[in-house]
């Protein structure tokens, strides 16, 4: 079977539709979004507010198969932190939402260790949360936070200057991250593994090892863009290398994108997924997107270890990674 997405259950058309009617029933609404949402502080003209939600996602079925649950608190700060960098905002506090089926304190402290870890990743502060127990409700257990930070109102990058010609940094993902799980757990039970069993790339870490690799948190950002100037920024989480279309309308030309990780060519080699559709749901070995003027080019490399993969170009020339169409 040709997997896709889609077929796995998640259809990102769809799921746009869904995000467009919520939007288009809100009316109380800032104006100032992207990644994450702005407001204005009443007291502050010179500060907003940054606010990011989101979760761990289908990865916690894989931690449950594994009964190792102290590193999904780990994706679910970078999650959020990541989507703030986005804005050039400096995440400052977090609180998270843990909904189980059954209270098990062995479970929840694991959780909260990697929530821990997490915040000390992100130098934040997790100022408060909340457990549910929802047996009728929740079947396992759900991970979700929300993240608080600001940034200077003339430092907002909202990729309003973004231009033909202008460069493309990446940023080296650690793995699958927390994104496109559903499609990997399909391809990996369809073709008959466990996710105990060996992963043939490197047998000495078990496949569910491997897609449990703990999402990067890209701190290195905030320096970036206290020191260089930064027209873009785009976390490449769910529909891949898409995201990057929702910081401007022009196209992107990626020349040269990182070497994807073996878990990538395993999960398209068992699940005969397409290039583009690999490109289309997944990082790709790119968590983390940068788009910087040429003349940035040197600084932005020196800070960040990063690479440069592409250049934007004219609208009409869509999305393309090397000899891949994506739109």
């Amino acid at each position: 079977m040709r997997w896709t997405y889609a077929k796995a259950g998640v259809d990102i058309t769809k799921e746009h539709s869904v995000v467009k009617a919520i939007s288009d029933m809100i009316t109380r609404q800032t104006g100032l979004h992207g990644f994450a949402g702005l407001f204005e502080l009443p007291f502050d003209p010179f500060h907003l507010i940054a606010i990011s939600t989101d979760g761990v996602g289908s990865k916690v079925l894989i931690a449950e198969q594994l009964g190792k649950w102290d590193t999904i608190g780990i994706d679910c700060v970078a999650m959020n932190v990541n989507d703030l960098y986005c804005l050039g905002a400096t995440p400052l506090a977090f609180v998270d939402y843990l909904a189980i089926d059954r209270p098990d304190e062995r479970v929840a402290v694991a959780v909260a260790r990697g929530l821990e870890a997490g915040a000390e990743l992100a130098d934040i502060y997790i100022v408060s949360g909340e457990t549910a127990i929802l047996p009728e409700l929740v079947n396992g257990l759900d991970l979700s936070g929300t993240c608080v930070g600001y940034v200077h109102k003339d430092r907002v990058i909202t990729g309003e200057k973004i231009e033909v010609g202008d460069l493309v940094m990446g940023l080296r993902s650690a793995g699958v991250h927390s994104n496109g799980l559903t499609l990997a757990r399909k391809v990996v039970e369809s073709a008959g593994f466990a996710y105990t069993d060996p992963f043939p790339p490197n047998p000495e870490k078990s496949i569910g090892a491997e897609l449990l690799t703990p999402t990067r948190i890209y701190t290195e950002v905030l320096e970036l863009m206290a020191h260089c100037e930064v027209h873009g920024a785009a976390h490449i989480t769910g529909s891949g290398f898409l995201k990057l279309a929702r910081i401007t309308e022009l196209g992107y030309d990626i020349y040269n994108p990182f070497e994807p990780q073996e878990i990538f060519a395993f999960l398209q080699e068992q699940g005969d997924i397409t290039a583009e559709e690999m490109y289309k749901t997944f990082n790709m070995g790119m968590g983390f997107a940068v788009v910087i003027p040429e003349h940035a080019k040197r600084e932005a490399l020196r800070m960040t270890g990063g690479q440069i993969v592409g250049e934007v170009v004219a609208k009409k020339r869509g999305i393309k990674v090397g000899d891949v169409r994506i739109v």
